[in-house]
């Protein structure tokens, strides 16, 4: 499909990863679904946009300035549409698929996206739900790990959650959800890859500690790990993309997380000391208060998740990072969420 409006020069759609590769100055068109979007005032008191538009290869944030212009698509032909911000058309834009044309700018010394033309489409033509991005990974291949994991950890550990996941129907929902909405893994099926990877370098830390004679549960440690970020399901939601919830927003998920947790545990008649234990690792697993934690680990079981979570967040967002970079480049932008610079030192066939 060509999006076009007067005055707009025809071209072919491009993928956000093909836009988060592209250089200053560039030209694009893009397809996808909104999954943030907020009207704010210029410094003229004019209307401007800030927005993030996901299709399935991942996300792009920008501008649409006040300059832009705006056309309802979704019937035969087109209209303009002169105040966006009184349209029906156009009042609610989370969970919309539009087609965006923009320009790569630079501000501050950094890439930015700026959108000059925006167009309502047919929703129905152009589900939103088809440009919702999901995990890189298989499907049937996370689902074999979360049940290997699961199955590892034996005794009432293991029965517990199996209690969680399946008896109480938790597991339909789990495996689809984002672990985000921007920072990392913020896709269909980002929780479930984010815990896999959190429970499987817990799993290795605890193992490993506890051959070094430490007194260390391996099984509780991978428990903790899988049952983290349960909280997750209530702060953010699917309107196709992911969005925060308002009980998210307000308490957020490791309060939500520990509340889901002990309700389960106390039904389920979990052994007081592994409900502390297990407990303990959820409400300690950001591992600092500035980070959200209302305690810090003190566990080896908690220290192991409240680590490996963090390792797995840090190379998600080396990883997104780097993939933004142009060709040629080793040190990647300034990463808000990190709150540093990347390095790419191998360039391509290892040391």
């Amino acid at each position: 499909m060509t999006i076009r409006g007067d005055g707009v020069e025809e071209q072919r759609l491009s993928k956000t990863g093909e836009i988060r590769r592209m250089a200053k100055d560039d030209r694009f068109k893009v397809l996808g679904v909104v999954s943030r979007a907020s009207v704010r005032k210029d410094k003229n008191g004019k209307n401007y946009w800030d927005i993030a538009l996901m299709d399935d290869e991942g996300i792009i944030e920008g501008k649409i300035w006040g300059n832009s212009r705006w056309w309802d698509k979704s019937g035969d032909g087109q209209v303009e549409v002169q105040d966006p911000a009184e349209s029906s058309v156009f009042g609610e834009l989370v969970g919309k698929t539009l087609g965006l044309a923009g320009q790569v700018t630079e501000f501050k010394g950094q890439l930015q996206y700026n959108f000059n033309a925006v167009y309502f489409l047919n929703q129905e033509k152009f589900p939103p739900h088809q440009f919702v991005q999901r995990s890189p990974i298989d499907q049937d291949t996370l689902e074999k790990e979360f049940f290997d994991l699961l199955g590892s950890c034996g005794g009432q550990v293991e029965a517990f959650l199996r209690y969680v996941f399946f008896e109480r129907k938790l597991w339909d929902r789990f495996k689809d959800w984002p672990a985000a909405v921007a920072h990392h893994h913020a896709y269909v099926g980002g929780l479930l890859e984010h815990t896999i990877a959190v429970a499987r370098t817990a799993r290795s830390l605890a193992g490993t500690y506890s051959e070094s004679g430490y007194e260390i549960s391996v099984p509780v440690a991978v428990a903790g790990a899988l049952l983290h970020d349960l909280g997750k399901m209530d702060s953010y939601r699917l309107v196709p993309a992911p969005e925060m919830t308002v009980v998210g927003t307000v308490i957020d998920h490791i309060v939500l997380g520990y509340s889901t947790f002990a309700a389960l545990a106390r039904d389920f008649g979990l052994e007081e000391r592994l409900f502390l234990a297990i407990g303990h690792i959820l409400v300690s697993h950001h591992g600092c208060r500035e980070f959200g934690s209302p305690v810090l680990p003190a566990t080896p079981e908690a220290m192991a998740v409240s680590a490996a979570d963090e390792l797995d967040f840090r190379l998600f967002c080396w990883k997104n990072s780097v993939e933004k970079m142009e060709d040629g480049k080793e040190i990647t932008d300034y990463n808000v969420s990190a709150q540093r610079r990347f390095w790419k030192w191998e360039q391509g066939n290892g040391a």
